[in-house]
């Protein structure tokens, strides 16, 4: 066994190309389907993924066999759909090829580490201390700020915006996936 210390930034570009790996494959099999998404629709597709990890987290036992790690993954891929969306406005056909899906993915993905890397040196590696069910509850959260965001049509006086929130949920899940990695995770 290694002592070596976890390099964070390595571990999450490494979840990061597992993500991506999904996301080009489905892009394969779907398109950019999900550029049709409204605001609203996106954000109840990322409630309703972090409301079942959390319902696996209280309940210990999956009835469809699927783990609470694909879910953080899942989280990780429309928080990055939110950005683009959030760009690019939603459409009512598909207008982005794979190729050109991919590379705002990737955009998004290099903005999401770098915020992670300023946030980290920061907050010291807090969230190696941090419970996976606080990431899962944070995340809730963040996602519970988005509708009322949306629902005040983004004129916060104060807040951060929904871009924000979105970047949030893609790392908290990223920890999230980091700590679940190897693990029997409810599947």
């Amino acid at each position: 066994m290694s002592n070596r210390t976890p390099n964070t930034e390595e571990q999450f570009k490494g979840v990061m190309a597992e993500c991506r790996t999904l996301f080009e494959k489905k892009l394969h099999d779907y398109g950019a389907s999900w550029r049709i998404l409204r605001p609203s629709s996106l954000t109840d597709q990322l409630f309703i993924k972090a409301k079942r990890i959390r319902s696996l987290e209280i309940k210990k036992h999956s009835l469809v066999g699927e783990g609470i790690r694909p879910e953080f993954v899942a989280l990780i891929n429309y928080g990055i759909v939110g950005l683009i969306q959030l760009e690019r406005g939603y459409v009512d056909k598909v207008d982005l090829t794979p190729t050109e899906a991919l590379a705002c993915y990737d955009r998004h993905a290099q903005e999401a580490l770098a915020l992670m890397i300023r946030k980290n040196h920061d907050y010291d590696e807090a969230w190696r201390a941090m419970r996976v069910s606080s990431y899962t509850d944070f995340i809730l959260t963040k996602i519970q700020r988005i509708k009322e965001l949306e629902d005040i049509h983004g004129e916060a006086l104060v807040s951060e915006g929904i871009d924000a929130n979105y970047m949030d949920i893609i790392n908290y899940a990223v920890f999230g996936a980091i700590k679940l990695t190897g693990e029997n995770n409810i599947a």
